[in-house]
């Protein structure tokens, strides 16, 4: 969905579902409870999003919470440098930091999550694609190097250092994982 095309609160809506996920987690994540802290009826919710989960899709794909910038550098790497910096930002932030936790604990024991991340990922990578595009225009990038898996390469670099191995995530970290993403580490 497009906010230009929900309902007129759809930010305060947005932003209600994510600060609920974050302050309850995911298990306790409701609909009335977002109808009340965005202060619009439940079955306005209900019209827009037929379930919590496609709520919660929406607000990760489209509030401005997880905006990212796709940048334009002039070169592949310092477009992925620019987007690993802003993948790190939405993973450390005191405002999105805790939706990522929260969306990643639940994972597991919920099995629908996985169509929100679908979207969520699909959506970000369609937005990327352009950075691709550009890169392979300027001979950047072998043919049929496939975006997808640079970018789970990258971003899966800074996920599992951050959140799972709590190693440095700064900038000469961001720095290797784009060098080795793009020259290999032979």
């Amino acid at each position: 969905m497009n906010i230009q095309n929900g309902p007129r609160k759809a930010e305060a809506i947005f932003a209600a579902t994510l600060e609920l996920l974050a302050e309850h987690g995911y298990e306790r994540l409701a609909i009335e409870a977002v109808a009340a802290r965005s202060g619009v009826n439940k079955t306005t919710l209900y019209r827009w999003w037929p379930s919590k989960d496609a709520l919660l899709a929406a607000a990760l794909r489209d509030s401005g919470l997880f905006a990212v910038d796709i940048p334009d550098t002039g070169s592949l790497r310092g477009d992925l440098l620019a987007v690993a910096t802003q993948i790190h930002r939405l993973l450390t932030s005191e405002h999105t930091a805790p939706v990522v936790t929260a969306t990643l604990t639940a994972g597991p024991r919920r099995p629908e999550l996985g169509d929100v991340s679908r979207s969520f990922f699909a959506d970000r990578m369609a937005r990327e694609k352009p950075i691709f595009e550009r890169a392979a225009a300027r001979g950047e990038l072998r043919s049929g190097a496939d975006p997808v898996v640079v970018m789970d390469l990258l971003a899966g670099a800074i996920w599992f250092r951050l959140l799972l191995r709590g190693g440095d995530t700064g900038p000469n970290f961001l720095e290797e994982a784009v060098d080795t993403v793009l020259n290999g580490a032979a």
